[in-house]
């Protein structure tokens, strides 16, 4: 099965799509790290395109708008309140 993504027209405006090697020359990071945020779903209008060569996505320009990179590192945990044991005797 071959799925195309074809570039067509959202309220009237062309919608231009991305290659993540596209994205990270924009944003100035690796394609690796872009392809990674797309799995993530930090791009939410980005999408997954099959193709018989191997699958590949693609980013529409607005969501690299408002893009804000995350810091790298792991997730911190919340911080709950600490309930003192007492020592029964």
């Amino acid at each position: 099965m071959l799925i195309f993504s074809l570039q067509g027209k959202v309220g009237g405006m062309a919608k231009e799509e991305l290659t993540t090697r596209q994205a990270a020359e924009r944003l100035q990071e690796s394609d690796r790290l872009v392809r990674l945020w797309c799995q993530q779903g930090r791009f939410p209008n980005a999408h997954l395109v099959e193709h018989p060569r191997g699958d590949y996505w693609l980013i529409p320009t607005n969501d690299l708008v408002n893009f804000v990179k995350p810091i790298p590192g792991p997730v911190p945990k919340p911080k709950t309140e600490k309930v003192r044991k007492t020592a029964r005797r």
